[in-house]
């Protein structure tokens, strides 16, 4: 993660941005009123992805279910 204010932010704003998209950085920018975040758009996706699977009811204990499966408990599935 990294931290700046708003000064640097306008001064570099191409490397900030790069780095979020390139990096999958998080960048917090701090200013007298508050802190922004800035993402890349596949970082903000996968948070509201996570978010609604979350809120399913059930969702949540199926999916950990889901990654301690081993491949013995798996079923091959035909399309």
């Amino acid at each position: 993660m990294t931290n700046t204010n708003a000064t640097n932010l306008r001064k570099n704003l191409f490397e900030y941005l790069n780095s979020a998209i390139e990096f999958n950085d998080i960048v917090t920018v701090n200013t007298k009123k508050g802190n922004a975040v800035i993402l890349s758009e596949q970082e903000y996706n996968g948070l509201i992805e996570t978010l609604y699977l979350t809120s399913i009811p059930g969702m949540k204990e199926r999916l950990e279910e889901g990654v301690e499966a081993t491949l013995e408990d798996c079923v091959d599935f035909k399309w």
